[in-house]
């Protein structure tokens, strides 16, 4: 258990990060798994976007490293482009 205050607070700090990153990594998550299922062309094109920006803003954060989060982008691209 942490003695000093400074501890204690990185403790209580890391718990509210870790809380926050994982709501945005599952928010992406699921956001992602809802446009693979998008079977409609002009629905997924829509959506694109923005699944594109959730993805973007977890790599700016490094909460996803950014080599995934080019992977992912590209192969969402090819999904919606084969529709």
């Amino acid at each position: 258990m942490a003695n000093h205050k400074s501890a204690k607070k990185r403790i209580r700090s890391s718990a509210q990060k870790r809380l926050r990153n994982k709501y945005y990594k599952k928010t992406t998550r699921t956001a992602i798994k809802n446009l693979r299922e998008i079977t409609d062309k002009d629905d997924a094109v829509v959506f694109l976007p923005k699944v594109v920006s959730m993805i973007d803003r977890l790599a700016k954060n490094n909460r996803i490293h950014k080599n995934k989060a080019a992977n992912l982008k590209s192969k969402l691209m090819k999904h919606v482009a084969g529709l």
